[in-house]
Formats: C-alpha cells, structure tokens, sequence
C-alpha cells in the first residue's frame, strides 16, 4: 500500500517536473520527465492490481520528497527519491519478507521497481552534469515498458531486460 501510494505521488511529482522544465525551455529533459512519470504510472498500477481484492479500507503514510523548485532542483529532489527507493524501499532484503508471506507478485514488483529505480537514478544524474552546464539533453527517444515500467533513452531494445517482453509492449515518448 505504500509503495502504491509513493509511485501514485512520484508520478504526479514528475509530471510536475516536466510543467517546470518546459517553462524553463527545456524540453528534451521535460519528455524525460513525462516519461519517467509514466514509467511511475505502470508501477503504481501493478501494486494497485494487487490491492483490488482488498475488503477493509485502508489508510497509509507516503513518503514523498518535497521542495519543487526550479529544473536544477528538481533533478535533485528526484535523485534523493530514486536514493530513498534503492536504499530504502525497494531493497532485495525484502523479497525474503514478501517470499515467507508467498506474495509473489509483491517480490516480483519490488525487484522490478528496484531494478527500474537504478536506473532512473543513474539518468538522471547524466541529466544533472547537462543542467549543471545550463544546457538541455540531446534529443533522444525515451521508451518505457508498458509491463514493469523499464526506462531506455536512445534505441528501442528488442525485449525488455527486466521482464523480458518484446518491444511491442514499450510506449515511446519522441
């Protein structure tokens, strides 16, 4: 449920992000941001189908990192979360915890979210050394698996590396 509720105000956050980066005239880093946020949509939603079957109501506490600011800053805002995700959220210690409970699809969805995360940090802290230099990305095409929420700046991979289907199932931001 908190990782539900997390992905749910990531994806807004980056969303948010892209809004600020295009004002700021960027926009190769705001389609990045639009689709990383997408890639926090699929991830959102495959915790979402795994609640549906709940009866109770539920309320729980998100962590979120706050003070939006310029693009410069949110890059770092958004590289302190992908931290929190790797570090904290998403660890492979975890999956012992969701085994002993026989969650699959939670042990599956949090490998895959900590795989994903890896890899939305070491983007976009590519992006910040750019930003840093007061310039934008280069124009590349963005794809993210529509399955586990895999991130690709550049070629479209022939399948996914985290969950292995094939390029049919990769949404491509242009």
């Amino acid at each position: 449920m908190n990782a539900f509720g997390g992905k749910s105000q990531s994806h807004v956050r980056y969303r948010y992000f892209a809004a600020q980066a295009e004002a700021e005239k960027l926009p190769n880093v705001a389609r990045l941001f639009r689709a990383i946020a997408y890639s926090e949509y699929i991830q959102a939603s495959n915790y979402h189908l795994k609640l549906g079957h709940l009866e109770r109501i539920f309320t729980t506490s998100s962590i979120v990192t706050c003070g939006f600011g310029n693009t410069k800053k949110n890059l770092a805002l958004a590289i302190t979360g992908k931290e929190f995700g790797i570090t904290e959220m998403y660890p492979p210690e975890y999956k012992g915890l969701t085994k002993s409970r026989k969650e699959k699809i939670t042990e599956r969805n949090l490998l895959w979210n900590y795989l994903v995360e890896r890899l939305h940090k070491k983007l976009l802290e590519k992006v910040k050394k750019v930003i840093d230099k007061n310039h934008d990305i280069e124009p590349k095409s963005i794809h993210i698996c529509r399955v586990c929420g895999y991130t690709r700046r550049g070629e479209l991979p022939n399948k996914c590396p985290i969950c292995k289907v094939t390029k049919e199932k990769f949404t491509t931001f242009t």
